[in-house]
This record gives structure tokens, C-alpha cells and sequence, in this order.
């Protein structure tokens, strides 16, 4: 599967407080995971798939959480896609510091500044499929931010530009 070559695209959501009687915790914390498993399954309605490893921590918020988004990368957001996809990493609050975002109006997740589309969701369904969860998700709204240069691709274990 390493000779296909997908799109890359940040998928995020927003975990709710962990302590909500903490006044000085905060409301919620914003998720993020990079994904090369995206697609469009329907456009009437309109629906879209991402496939998650069980068991990871997008996979168990997506089951809490119904509404998510995804920013489908440009090739010039590569460090975005590496910096959520790292093992091990660093608190997510700590990933999004620096990258511009501006939140989704109907899910509140963050949308990429930059991307080459910005597309919100709400789960409808939700499929195990060996190692991982296939999240059918209704597009609730879609926007094109940036029409500047072409798609971050996926092939061969590394991120790839068309041409």
C-alpha cells in the first residue's frame, strides 16, 4: 500500500475540559492527527471518511465527540503534517502554538490557515475494520481558504508534491 499515494490532511477536534469543576482548567483542549486515509464517500448527502487506529487517542475522542474537522494540507505544510504525526509527542495544545488557525463555526475545532479546503463534520457512523475505525463523517460546512499551490501527498513512507 506504500506504492499508493494519498493526500494529507489534519484532522482535530476539541476534547472537552477534563475537569469541568475546575474553574481554572481550561473549557477544552484542542486534538490534531494527521491522516493519509481520507476520502469522499457521497455527495448527496454529503460524506467523507477518515480511517483512525483503534484504540488512538483521535479514535477514542471521535466515539465521545460527534463533530470534528479536516484541513486538507498544501504542499508547503509538510512541518504540519510531520508535527502531528509524531510518536511521543508533545502536549497537542503545545503543536498548535505556532500554526495559524481560526476556529470551525459548527464543530469550534481548528481549521489550518493555509489549507487547501477546511471541512467541517458530525459523525454518522462509524465501521471496525481490523486495526482501525472507518468515521463516516456529514460535511456541515466547507470553506477554501488558499488556492496556492498544489496538494501535500503521501508515497512510499514520505511526504511527496505533485509534478
Amino acid at each position: 500500500m506504500a506504492r499508493l499515494a494519498g493526500g494529507v490532511v489534519l484532522v482535530t477536534a476539541q476534547e472537552p475540559s477534563l475537569d469541568p469543576d475546575d474553574p481554572a482548567a481550561p473549557p477544552a483542549e484542542d486534538v490534531g492527527m494527521t491522516a493519509t486515509a481520507f476520502m469522499s464517500v457521497s455527495l448527496d448527502p454529503p460524506l467523507v471518511l477518515v480511517s483512525l487506529r483503534t484504540g488512538s487517542r483521535m479514535d477514542d475522542l471521535l466515539d465521545e465527540q460527534p463533530l470534528w474537522a479536516v484541513s486538507v494540507l498544501s504542499e508547503s505544510q509538510r512541518h504540519i503534517a510531520g508535527r502531528f504525526a509524531m510518536k511521543g509527542r508533545l502536549s497537542d495544545r503545545l503543536l498548535f502554538e505556532d500554526i495559524p488557525y481560526r476556529r470551525g463555526e459548527v464543530s469550534g475545532a481548528p481549521l489550518v490557515g493555509g489549507a487547501l479546503a477546511n471541512i467541517e463534520c458530525r459523525t454518522e457512523q462509524r465501521v471496525v475494520a481490523g486495526d482501525h475505525t472507518l468515521v463516516i463523517g456529514r460535511v456541515l460546512g466547507a470553506a477554501l481558504p488558499s488556492a496556492e499551490g498544489g496538494p501535500l501527498m503521501y508515497f512510499r513512507g514520505r511526504y511527496r508534491q505533485l509534478g
